[in-house]
C-alpha cells in the first residue's frame, strides 16, 4: 500500500506542475500544442502497449462498436478539457484552472444524480450549495462567470461519467481516445506546417522536445495513477486527487504572480470548505463500522 500511495502521489504532483510545462510553449498556439499532446500521446501510449505485449488484449478490448462509440464521445471531452486548460494556462489564468479541478469532484456527484438517479445525502448537498455559492460570489467579485473554472469541471465531469459507463481500463481508454483523434490531430498539424504557421521543426530544438514531451508528460502520470488505482482504497485517492489542483494554485500566485486579492479568497474558501464538508461526510459515511469484540462464552 505505501508503494501505492507513492505512485498516486507522484501522479498528481506531476499534474500539478503541469502549468509550468504548459508555460514553456506559451508562444505556440493552444491548438497546436493539443494537436501535438495527441499525437505524441497516442505514439507513446502504442510503444508502451506494443513492448509490454499488450497488442492482442487492447485489440481485443478496443476493436468494437460499443466501446468505439463511447470513447469518440470521451475523446471530444478530453481533448476539449485539455484544450481550454492549456489555453488557460498560457493566457495567465492558471488561478482559475485549478478552481475547476477544486469542483470538479462536486460536479461529478451533481452529474451522478441528474443522469445515474444516485441521491445525495443532506451534508453532500450543504457542499453542493456551498460550491455553489462560492462561484457566484466570485462571478461578481471577477465581474464575468469564471468560464473557464466551470468549462473544465463541466467537461471533466462529463468525461468521467462517460468512463463510468466505458469497459475499458485507463491505458487503453486513453490509447484508443487518442487513436480516435489522431487522424483529425495530425491533420491539422499538417496543415498548420504547410502553411508556414507550424512550431514543430520551426521554433529550435528546445520546442521540438517540449512539443514532443508532451507525450510522455501525458501518459507517466496517467500510469502511475493506473497503479495506485489498483493498490490504494479509492477514499485515498480521492484525498490525493486535491494535491494537483492546490499545487497548481501555488504556482498560479506565487511564480507567476497572477492576481489574487482577499476578495478572491474568500470564494476560494467557501469552495474549500465545500470540498472539506464533501470529504469528510464522504469518509465517515463509507467508513467500515468495527465490529465489536465478542464477550467471553460467544461463538
Amino acid at each position: 500500500m505505501k508503494k501505492g500511495i507513492l505512485y498516486g502521489l507522484g501522479a498528481y504532483l506531476l499534474w500539478g506542475f503541469f502549468p509550468i510545462y504548459w508555460k514553456f510553449l506559451h508562444h505556440v498556439s493552444a491548438l497546436q500544442v493539443i494537436g501535438h499532446r495527441i499525437a505524441w500521446s497516442f505514439a507513446a501510449l502504442t510503444v508502451f502497449i506494443l513492448l509490454t505485449r499488450q497488442w492482442n488484449g487492447f485489440r481485443a478490448a478496443a476493436f468494437n462498436a460499443k466501446a468505439v462509440r463511447l470513447y469518440t464521445i470521451s475523446s471530444v471531452l478530453l481533448t476539449i478539457n485539455w484544450l481550454i486548460y492549456v489555453w488557460g494556462v498560457n493566457s495567465g489564468f492558471i488561478v482559475e484552472t485549478s478552481l475547476g479541478y477544486f469542483i470538479n469532484p462536486l460536479i461529478s456527484v451533481l452529474l451522478g444524480v441528474l443522469f445515474l438517479r444516485e441521491r445525495l445525502r443532506p451534508m453532500q448537498w450543504l457542499a453542493v450549495t456551498l460550491a455553489a455559492t462560492g462561484v457566484i460570489y466570485l462571478t461578481v467579485v471577477y465581474g464575468r462567470l469564471p468560464w473557464i473554472a466551470l468549462s473544465l469541471a463541466v467537461s471533466f465531469g462529463f468525461y468521467g461519467l462517460v468512463k463510468k459507463l466505458a469497459p475499458l481500463s485507463s491505458l487503453y481508454g486513453l490509447t484508443l481516445e487518442t487513436a480516435i483523434v489522431f487522424p483529425v490531430a495530425l491533420s491539422y498539424l499538417l496543415f498548420v506546417n504547410f502553411k508556414g504557421q507550424g512550431a514543430f521543426l520551426h521554433e529550435g530544438g528546445t520546442v521540438d522536445l517540449l512539443l514532443a514531451g508532451a507525450g510522455i508528460v501525458t501518459t507517466v502520470p496517467l500510469l502511475l495513477f493506473a497503479s495506485a488505482a489498483r493498490q490504494i482504497p479509492l477514499s485515498m485517492i480521492g484525498l490525493l486527487q486535491y494535491v494537483a489542483p492546490t499545487l497548481q494554485f501555488l504556482i498560479g500566485i506565487y511564480l507567476y504572480r497572477e492576481p489574487f486579492e482577499p476578495s478572491h479568497l474568500i470564494g476560494f474558501s467557501i469552495v474549500w470548505l465545500a470540498l472539506v464538508i464533501f470529504w469528510v461526510e464522504n469518509f465517515l459515511a463509507n467508513r467500515v463500522p468495527v465490529q465489536p469484540i465478542p464477550e467471553l462464552g460467544e461463538g
